[in-house]
This record gives structure tokens, C-alpha cells and sequence, in this order.
């Protein structure tokens, strides 16, 4: 679909690119006050999870589970969101987020207004550690040895 940004477009910084899917960290204003942001892309164009076969959700997961383990053991976040809206963007792909009890809108979703002030300090802290951050989820997604499941094997 060319009027579909992410089908167009690698929706951020592209870190990965496997059978089916594409790892980036999101960039621009939407994530100023969240850089730790990632996304996990279906490279066709689905709209909905369900429109997935098994095989597809299980590589997803996998994805999204390697994802969130190299933030937890790069930036040791307070936690770690995971999202699929697709509302805006209706492609099927997967925030994950690290998130801080510093962070201007935690304890709330990151779309939300801030609570408080953005933390400077903190927050250039938190991006000079995102190119390490960034080699850690290529490493991670570069070690799993994903291999494609048969439909039906009978």
C-alpha cells in the first residue's frame, strides 16, 4: 500500500531487518521525551494481529521479547511498555518502550500530556546510551536462530 507510511517508509531507525519483520528505534518529536523507543515491523502490510498465521505471531513475540530484554539489560528501566494500537497507523507493528520513574509522564501511557517537566540531565544521559542500547538489539535479534515454521506439516 503506497499511502501506508510504514509500508513506504522504515518508521524510524532501521537496526534490523529479518524474514518478515524490521526492528527500528522510533525518532522526531513523538518520542523527545521517551528516546528508548522501539518498533517492531511487519514488513507486509497487515492491519490486524489476527490476520497473522501462528507462525507469524510466535516470530513476532520472539521479536518483541528479544527487544525488550536487550533495554532491560542496556538501560535497566523502571519498566518496559509494550503496545500494538495501529490506530493512526494501520500496519501491525509493536512498541516497546523502556520507560523511567523520571521520565515526564510515567507512571502514565507516553501519548499522554506530561505530568511534570522533562529531566534535561536524565534525559541526554538516556541518549548517549541508545547507540549501545541500539547494538545490543541487533545482537540479540542477530542470535536467534528463528527458523520458518511449516503450516500445517501433515
Amino acid at each position: 500500500m503506497t499511502d501506508c507510511a510504514l509500508c513506504r517508509d522504515d518508521g524510524g531507525l532501521l537496526l534490523w531487518r529479518g524474514e518478515g519483520w524490521r526492528v527500528v528505534r522510533a525518532l522526531g518529536a513523538e518520542v523527545a521525551a521517551a528516546p528508548a523507543w522501539y518498533r517492531v515491523i511487519a514488513a507486509a502490510h497487515v492491519a490486524e494481529w489476527s490476520d497473522l498465521p501462528p507462525a507469524g505471531q510466535a516470530r513476532a513475540m520472539t521479536l518483541v521479547t528479544a527487544v525488550e530484554r536487550a533495554l532491560r539489560a542496556t538501560l535497566a528501566p523502571t519498566k518496559v511498555n509494550l503496545a500494538s494500537l495501529g490506530n493512526v497507523v494501520p500496519h501491525l507493528h509493536w512498541h516497546v518502550i523502556a520507560r523511567f520513574d523520571w521520565d515526564s509522564r510515567f507512571p502514565a501511557p507516553v501519548w499522554v500530556p506530561a505530568q511534570r517537566g522533562d529531566d534535561a540531565l536524565r534525559l541526554a544521559a538516556l541518549r548517549e546510551r541508545l547507540p549501545a542500547c541500539d547494538a545490543a538489539v541487533v545482537q540479540a535479534l542477530d542470535a536467534l536462530s528463528i527458523t520458518p515454521v511449516q503450516e500445517n506439516p501433515r
